[in-house]
């Protein structure tokens, strides 16, 4: 018998939590594709100058009273930052106040409860700088799911001792998304590469690259656009819109480095992730002098769900970029943590129901899978898929899984694949891991146990896992039983 202990620690939804937006007046569209000019925009801010400085001060403090977020100091940044972005369509005649500056930036931001719903489907993985003896120090991701049943990406920080105890650092009340960085530069083979793979590629696209440097931002990008519109005769709107499009979806922000990590949620920003950012399954990958860490989620706008990738080196920069090739569809795409025989590798579920694997040379391109796992115990039946990307031990790759059954019931079983070649499958449990309690405190959809990734410290593997997709708890097992137990039941 596998003895699963469970954890008496609890991430729990919290309406305490605010994330700080920007808001744009009469829309709803993120907020790199508006541009803040409206005749609504520029009548409010009239109001606001026609104010009596006495008006603003009190007005002012009513704001800091209401909103204290611990940090009075961030509170007024945000407010200078809102306030920065719009300056331009003030009168260049005005002197204004500080205050006056802050009010400004305070009617052009919004509180977003980014994760009142549910903190559900974590993964974990080692962070970047260690500083604690004979401690892991791990970052959390988490799927934050809040107003409007929209989901972002938030962290929490924490470390693990030797024998497997987990301690969460403290969040403040406050968070904030990140910055677009508007000098993101684009490599061109990559960007005609993914253009190629959209269809995109005729005359007029063709005559843009073409002018273009091997590295281009938006705004270059745009001018070559202008540029060639102008000379040619015969433009497609719709390959121009997709240029454009293309662009946006594979962007650039950067966190304020005073931050924490729990301080930083990363919120939807294009059309194609509008209704949210799901199930981020994060992996520190390292290979041939390559470290970075990579995280697959899924991009939702209501209707179509599309897997993405994200890219950074220190949970404060990250890349966000689009995946091509016809095996780019479905959910519940994990990342081999190297390459396998000169390749990336990756578990997918094309097919809704078996856990496949692919192979490429770019993380940005896959073509083909296979699959590995089909459903095969009562509690799987209705579809197995992997929890997480594949964890390398001396015994072969042990994948933890997500197995649903009757009445959509979701567990947490295990696999273990070859090293060398993890298209063999070694063993799987016959029983799960981790079922569904009978009785959930928070309870949001029945039924359902949920990880995205898990890791290995001394002798355990911790498990974080979501119950109920509302709140996130954990549990530790130690790995020699798991590894047995699998071998045994091959």
């Amino acid at each position: 018998m596998i003895k699963i202990e469970k954890i008496p620690l609890n991430i729990i939804p919290s309406s305490d939590r605010s994330l700080l937006r920007p808001f744009f007046i009469g829309t709803q569209l993120p907020s790199n594709f508006y541009e803040p000019d409206s005749p609504r925009t520029l009548r409010l801010l009239s109001r606001i100058l026609s104010l009596e400085e006495t008006e603003v001060k009190t007005e002012l403090n009513i704001i800091i009273k209401r909103l204290y977020l611990q940090n009075k100091d961030y509170l007024l940044s945000v407010f200078e930052q809102r306030y920065n972005q719009l300056e331009h369509l003030l009168p260049s005649d005005r002197n204004l106040s500080k205050d006056r500056k802050y009010l400004i930036g305070a009617f052009f931001s919004s509180r977003y409860l980014f994760e009142s719903v549910s903190l559900c489907n974590p993964s974990i993985v080692k962070a970047p700088e260690q500083n604690e003896n004979e401690k892991l120090k791990f970052i959390l991701s988490l799927r934050a799911i809040g107003e409007g049943h929209i989901s972002s990406i938030s962290f929490r920080e924490g470390v693990i001792s030797n024998n497997g105890e987990i301690t969460l650092y403290p969040v403040s009340t406050f968070a904030t998304e990140p910055n677009l960085i508007p000098t993101h530069t684009y490599q061109k083979e990559l960007f005609k590469r993914k253009l190629g793979e959209l269809g995109l590629l005729d005359t007029f696209s063709n005559n843009v690259m073409a002018s273009l440097k091997n590295e281009f931002t938006m705004h270059e990008l745009r001018v070559a656009i202008d540029s060639v519109s102008r000379s040619s005769s015969s433009i497609s709107a719709f390959v121009k819109e997709g240029m454009i499009t293309l662009a946006r979806s594979n962007y650039e922000v950067e966190f304020p480095s005073q931050t924490s990590i729990s301080e930083r949620v990363i919120f939807p920003l294009t059309p194609n992730q509008s209704n949210g950012m799901e199930d981020a399954r994060f992996v520190l990958f390292e290979d041939e002098g390559e470290r970075k860490y990579y995280a697959t989620y899924t991009a939702f706008d209501g209707r179509i769900a599309l897997p993405q990738l994200i890219e950074t080196e220190d949970f404060r920069k990250f890349k966000i970029c689009t995946l091509n090739g016809p095996m780019v569809y479905n959910k519940g795409m994990a990342l081999f943590p190297r390459k396998i025989k000169g390749l990336y590798a990756m578990l997918s579920r094309q097919s809704g129901e078996n856990i496949h694997i692919m192979y490429s040379e770019h993380p940005h391109f896959w073509y083909e899978s296979k699959v590995i796992i089909k459903p095969k115990e009562p509690w799987e039946l209705l579809q197995i898929g992997n929890c997480g990307s594949p964890i390398e031990t001396p015994e072969g790759w042990l994948v933890l899984t997500h197995g649903v059954g009757t009445m959509r019931r979701y567990s947490i079983g295990a696999v273990l694949l070859d090293l060398e070649n993890p298209e063999k499958v070694i063993g799987r449990l016959k029983t799960p891991l981790i079922t569904p309690p009978t009785k959930a405190k928070y309870n949001y959809v029945p039924d359902v146990v949920y990880t995205c990734g898990s890791i290995i410290f001394g002798e355990y593997l911790i498990i974080p896992y979501a119950i109920s997709d509302c709140m996130t708890s954990f549990a530790r097992v130690k790995i020699n039983e798991i590894l047995d137990a699998i071998k045994k039941c091959s």
